[in-house]
């Protein structure tokens, strides 16, 4: 049987829980990878060069979380509408809408890489970058901004490779890239003494590894469909088609970047930068965490996808009821840790500040305070990301992050403080959680009749 004949067999006829763990396994031991590398990267910056440069790098993570929403909004966006075209046996379609992202990815990463030197210093101002951190976001973000182009491509096609049904290939992409970026870190960083350059070179050196190697994937024997030069010709039907799924992940990146922005400024005004760099590690926990949620979309989203495309309604229940049961079950255990050892997470930043300790570990407990109802907002979301209804997916996306968030990061710290704005996170979850509950409860009486 050949490689796609297999793959379609699979998501057409295997059991969904079979087919779902051995799809998350490799996505999430991708998404963990990936995201210890980032969380490394911290902790070597934290603990060999300072509070203060984990400050300035809390003010480019929005600007990172910004590059990874175009990587979203065309990798995700193909990737969702591959799936729906492989359930269609559509797989003509489906290399056009490689082709088309691909030359998408190039033009995005271009225009990022040039808009981005130009307006650095009021974005990094925005995102809280004081007279004391500027300097060690300056280094960072020039570098970075330089690989946005093996940023965007690496994770745009690593994504449409798992959407094509190679969970284990997306896997070794995401080994090999952290792989690089793990060992490297303490060689530029100490080694050669390049403190938060060193940080950054060893970022886009493991992302350039990453975009050869999804390249060649798509290029080689093992891929089910194939990057073609007769496809790069832009087509509008196809870039729009690309574009409206991609929408929601790209909305939820920009607007968790606006997000960010707000809480930095408000933790500059009523905490300071010792504040700001405890955020920073909220941020790499909170991510560690919600990136396991996500490995399960990962999982989930070729199965929707193809379900759908192909009308087979009952796989489609199943594999919503089973990721929802899933990501609650990670939420519940993270929440667990992070109220367990909230000073142990802290050191592992930053052993030596008092301050630091005592201001995150406030900052943690109250922040993951209401996690156990985050993993199944992420899974309705992504749920109807997959299954091409781009206008709910936004909505729900950006419920939480924006719609609820932001009001609440101006109205609570007026009568807390600090405090204020570490509260804002969880009384979110928890009016997000609520419509979210609402809008799934009939999603699922719709789906049971079709």
């Amino acid at each position: 049987m050949s490689v796609e004949n297999k793959q379609i067999a699979n998501l057409e006829s295997l059991p969904v829980i079979r087919l779902l763990w051995r799809y998350f396994v490799p996505a999430f031991t991708g998404v963990i990878v990936n995201s210890l590398y980032n969380i490394v990267d911290r902790i070597f910056i934290g603990q060999g060069v300072g509070s203060l440069a984990l400050a300035g790098l809390s003010a480019v993570y929005p600007i990172m979380l910004i590059m990874m929403g175009f990587g979203m909004l065309i990798g995700i966006g193909a990737g969702v509408r591959i799936s729906i075209n492989f359930g269609k046996k559509d797989f003509n379609r489906a290399e056009k809408v490689l082709g088309n992202a691909f030359v998408l990815m190039i033009i995005m990463a271009i225009l990022i890489t040039i808009l981005g030197f130009i307006i650095k210093e009021p974005m990094l101002r925005a995102f809280g970058a004081s007279a004391e951190t500027s300097k060690y976001a300056h280094d960072y973000l020039d570098i970075i901004l330089f690989g946005s182009i093996f940023n965007i491509v690496g994770f745009s096609l690593n994504n449409i490779i798992r959407s094509e049904g190679s969970a284990k290939v997306a896997m070794q992409s995401m080994f090999i890239s952290a792989g690089v970026n793990v060992v490297l870190d303490p060689i530029f960083i100490f080694g050669f003494g390049w403190g938060v350059k060193g940080a950054a070179w060893a970022t886009i050196i493991s992302q350039f590894l990453l975009c050869v190697w999804v390249i060649y994937h798509f290029r080689g024997g093992r891929s089910i469909i194939k990057l073609k030069l007769k496809n790069f010709k832009l087509q509008k039907d196809i870039v729009f088609y690309i574009l409206t799924i991609g929408f929601a992940p790209f909305a939820m990146q920009v607007s968790a970047s606006m997000v960010q922005a707000v809480f930095n400024s408000q933790l500059i005004s009523h905490g300071g930068d010792i504040a700001v760099g405890a955020m920073g590690i909220i941020n790499s926990v909170s991510m560690l965490l919600v990136m396991s949620v996500i490995a399960i979309n990962m999982a989930a989203q070729p199965i929707w996808g193809f379900s759908y495309g192909a009308k087979l309604y009952e796989r489609l229940r199943q594999t919503l009821k089973i990721a929802l049961i899933a990501a609650t079950g990670i939420s519940v255990f993270g929440f667990l840790i992070v109220q367990i050892f909230p000073c142990t997470i802290i050191k592992l930043f930053n052993a030596y500040d008092p301050e630091l300790i005592a201001v995150g570990r406030q900052g943690i407990v109250i922040f993951f305070s209401l996690f156990p109802l985050v993993g199944f907002q992420i899974i309705v979301g992504n749920y109807f990301q997959s299954i091409g209804r781009a206008a709910k997916a936004t909505v729900l996306s950006l419920l939480r992050q924006v719609i609820v968030l932001i009001p609440l990061l101006f109205i609570l710290p007026h009568w807390y403080g600090l405090v204020g704005v570490w509260l804002a996170t969880p009384v979110s979850d928890i009016i997000s959680a609520s419509i979210n509950a609402v809008v799934l409860s009939k999603e699922w009486k719709r789906i049971k009749f079709l």
